[in-house]
Protein backbone atom coordinates (compact mmCIF):
# COMPACT_ATOMS: atom_id res chain seq x y z
CA UNK A 1 0.00 0.00 0.00
CA UNK A 2 1.38 3.47 -0.92
CA UNK A 3 0.89 6.25 1.65
CA UNK A 4 2.92 8.86 -0.22
CA UNK A 5 -0.08 10.91 -1.47
CA UNK A 6 -1.44 11.22 2.09
CA UNK A 7 1.98 12.17 3.40
CA UNK A 8 2.39 14.82 0.71
CA UNK A 9 -1.10 16.18 1.37
CA UNK A 10 -0.33 16.39 5.08
CA UNK A 11 2.98 18.13 4.40
CA UNK A 12 1.32 20.61 2.05
CA UNK A 13 -1.43 21.29 4.60
CA UNK A 14 1.24 21.93 7.23
CA UNK A 15 3.09 24.31 4.90
CA UNK A 16 -0.13 26.17 4.14
CA UNK A 17 -0.91 26.47 7.86
CA UNK A 18 2.57 27.86 8.53
CA UNK A 19 2.22 30.36 5.68
CA UNK A 20 -1.12 31.52 7.08
CA UNK A 21 0.27 31.81 10.61
CA UNK A 22 3.34 33.70 9.34
CA UNK A 23 1.18 36.15 7.38
CA UNK A 24 -1.05 36.77 10.40
CA UNK A 25 1.86 37.35 12.79
CA UNK A 26 3.65 39.65 10.34
CA UNK A 27 0.45 41.71 9.92
CA UNK A 28 0.08 41.91 13.71
CA UNK A 29 3.73 42.99 14.02
CA UNK A 30 3.29 45.72 11.40
CA UNK A 31 0.26 47.06 13.25
CA UNK A 32 2.02 46.84 16.62
CA UNK A 33 5.19 48.73 15.66
CA UNK A 34 3.03 51.67 14.60
CA UNK A 35 1.03 51.69 17.82
CA UNK A 36 1.40 53.87 20.90
CA UNK A 37 2.64 50.86 22.92
CA UNK A 38 5.59 50.15 20.62
CA UNK A 39 8.18 52.56 22.08
CA UNK A 40 7.84 51.23 25.63
CA UNK A 41 7.92 47.64 24.34
CA UNK A 42 11.09 48.35 22.31
CA UNK A 43 12.81 49.80 25.38
CA UNK A 44 11.74 46.83 27.51
CA UNK A 45 12.88 44.29 24.91
CA UNK A 46 16.24 46.05 24.58
CA UNK A 47 16.73 45.97 28.37
CA UNK A 48 15.75 42.29 28.61
CA UNK A 49 18.00 41.33 25.69
CA UNK A 50 21.07 43.07 27.11
CA UNK A 51 20.43 41.54 30.55
CA UNK A 52 20.11 38.06 29.02
CA UNK A 53 23.25 38.33 26.89
CA UNK A 54 25.69 39.85 29.40
CA UNK A 55 25.98 36.65 31.54
CA UNK A 56 26.73 34.62 28.38
CA UNK A 57 29.90 36.72 27.85
CA UNK A 58 30.00 36.16 24.09
CA UNK A 59 33.42 36.40 22.47
CA UNK A 60 31.70 36.74 19.10
CA UNK A 61 28.04 37.76 18.93
CA UNK A 62 26.00 37.04 15.82
CA UNK A 63 23.33 39.66 15.27
CA UNK A 64 21.06 40.45 12.30
CA UNK A 65 20.23 43.59 10.36
CA UNK A 66 16.51 44.27 10.93
CA UNK A 67 14.16 43.58 8.07
CA UNK A 68 11.03 45.73 7.91
CA UNK A 69 9.35 45.85 11.31
CA UNK A 70 11.80 43.50 13.07
CA UNK A 71 13.18 44.57 16.42
CA UNK A 72 16.61 46.21 16.03
CA UNK A 73 18.75 44.00 18.28
CA UNK A 74 21.95 45.43 16.79
CA UNK A 75 21.03 48.94 17.98
CA UNK A 76 20.12 47.62 21.45
CA UNK A 77 23.53 45.96 21.80
CA UNK A 78 25.39 48.86 20.22
CA UNK A 79 24.18 51.14 23.00
CA UNK A 80 25.71 48.98 25.75
CA UNK A 81 29.36 49.39 26.78
CA UNK A 82 29.33 45.84 28.16
CA UNK A 83 29.72 44.63 24.56
CA UNK A 84 32.45 47.07 23.48
CA UNK A 85 35.09 44.31 23.34
CA UNK A 86 32.76 41.72 21.80
CA UNK A 87 33.37 40.82 18.16
CA UNK A 88 30.15 41.23 16.21
CA UNK A 89 28.95 39.48 13.09
CA UNK A 90 26.08 39.63 10.60
CA UNK A 91 24.68 36.78 8.52
CA UNK A 92 25.24 36.60 4.78
CA UNK A 93 22.71 34.40 2.97
CA UNK A 94 23.08 32.91 -0.50
CA UNK A 95 20.11 31.85 -2.61
CA UNK A 96 21.73 28.98 -4.51
CA UNK A 97 22.63 26.88 -2.72
CA UNK A 98 20.63 28.09 0.27
CA UNK A 99 23.40 28.60 2.79
CA UNK A 100 24.24 31.23 5.36
CA UNK A 101 27.47 32.26 7.03
CA UNK A 102 28.31 34.93 9.56
CA UNK A 103 30.79 37.65 8.69
CA UNK A 104 32.72 39.91 11.04
CA UNK A 105 30.98 43.29 11.32
CA UNK A 106 32.21 46.68 12.55
CA UNK A 107 28.80 47.81 13.81
CA UNK A 108 28.27 50.48 11.15
CA UNK A 109 25.14 50.54 8.98
CA UNK A 110 25.71 47.95 6.24
CA UNK A 111 26.58 49.14 2.75
CA UNK A 112 26.33 45.57 1.42
CA UNK A 113 23.26 43.38 1.00
CA UNK A 114 23.30 39.59 0.88
CA UNK A 115 21.63 37.62 -1.92
CA UNK A 116 18.28 37.91 -0.12
CA UNK A 117 18.56 41.71 -0.04
CA UNK A 118 19.26 41.96 3.71
CA UNK A 119 21.99 44.22 5.09
CA UNK A 120 25.19 42.31 5.73
CA UNK A 121 28.96 42.69 6.00
CA UNK A 122 31.96 42.06 3.75
CA UNK A 123 34.10 41.03 6.74
CA UNK A 124 35.87 37.71 7.17
CA UNK A 125 33.72 34.63 7.90
CA UNK A 126 33.43 33.84 11.63
CA UNK A 127 31.49 31.41 13.79
CA UNK A 128 29.86 33.26 16.69
CA UNK A 129 29.51 31.50 20.04
CA UNK A 130 26.18 33.30 20.66
CA UNK A 131 23.67 34.16 17.93
CA UNK A 132 20.62 36.43 18.26
CA UNK A 133 17.88 35.04 16.02
CA UNK A 134 14.84 37.05 14.87
CA UNK A 135 11.51 35.26 15.27
CA UNK A 136 8.22 35.86 13.49
CA UNK A 137 6.69 33.55 16.09
CA UNK A 138 7.89 31.16 18.80
CA UNK A 139 6.74 28.49 21.22
CA UNK A 140 7.55 28.27 24.92
CA UNK A 141 9.71 25.23 24.05
CA UNK A 142 11.93 27.49 21.95
CA UNK A 143 10.77 26.48 18.49
CA UNK A 144 10.82 29.34 16.03
CA UNK A 145 8.68 30.38 13.11
CA UNK A 146 10.81 32.35 10.68
CA UNK A 147 10.30 33.50 7.12
CA UNK A 148 10.36 29.97 5.70
CA UNK A 149 13.76 29.87 4.02
CA UNK A 150 15.35 27.57 6.61
CA UNK A 151 18.63 29.52 6.70
CA UNK A 152 18.91 29.69 10.49
CA UNK A 153 17.78 26.07 10.95
CA UNK A 154 20.48 24.81 8.59
CA UNK A 155 23.16 27.02 10.15
CA UNK A 156 22.23 26.05 13.71
CA UNK A 157 22.11 22.35 12.78
CA UNK A 158 25.70 22.66 11.57
CA UNK A 159 26.79 24.61 14.70
CA UNK A 160 25.08 22.85 17.58
CA UNK A 161 27.46 24.24 20.21
CA UNK A 162 26.33 27.81 19.51
CA UNK A 163 23.89 29.41 21.98
CA UNK A 164 20.90 30.60 19.93
CA UNK A 165 18.84 33.34 21.55
CA UNK A 166 15.51 34.20 19.95
CA UNK A 167 14.06 37.72 19.88
CA UNK A 168 10.31 38.31 19.46
CA UNK A 169 7.42 40.42 20.61
CA UNK A 170 5.48 38.74 23.40
CA UNK A 171 2.26 38.59 21.36
CA UNK A 172 4.05 36.33 18.83
CA UNK A 173 4.03 33.33 21.18
CA UNK A 174 2.41 30.38 19.42
CA UNK A 175 0.36 27.68 21.12
CA UNK A 176 2.50 24.51 20.76
CA UNK A 177 -0.68 22.49 20.23
CA UNK A 178 -1.19 24.29 16.92
CA UNK A 179 2.48 24.42 15.87
CA UNK A 180 4.23 21.09 15.58
CA UNK A 181 8.02 21.29 15.39
CA UNK A 182 9.54 19.61 12.36
CA UNK A 183 12.49 17.22 12.71
CA UNK A 184 14.83 19.87 11.24
CA UNK A 185 13.62 22.67 13.57
CA UNK A 186 16.43 23.50 15.98
CA UNK A 187 15.12 24.80 19.32
CA UNK A 188 16.50 28.06 20.66
CA UNK A 189 18.19 28.17 24.07
CA UNK A 190 15.59 30.77 25.11
CA UNK A 191 13.52 33.60 23.66
CA UNK A 192 13.67 37.20 24.86
CA UNK A 193 10.52 39.30 24.55
CA UNK A 194 9.33 42.69 25.75
CA UNK A 195 7.95 40.85 28.81
CA UNK A 196 11.19 39.06 29.67
CA UNK A 197 12.84 35.74 28.95
CA UNK A 198 10.70 32.75 27.96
Amino acid sequence: MNFAPELNASTEAERAARRELRARLLAEREAFVGSSAADAARAALADHLRAALVPLEPACLGLYWPLGSEFNAAAAIGADAAFDKTTRALPYARRSPRVMEFRRWDGAAPTLADECGIGSSDGAPVVPDVVVVPCVGFTVAGHRLGYGGGYYDRWLAAHRDVVAVGVAWSFAEIDPATFAARPNDIPLAFVVTDRGVR
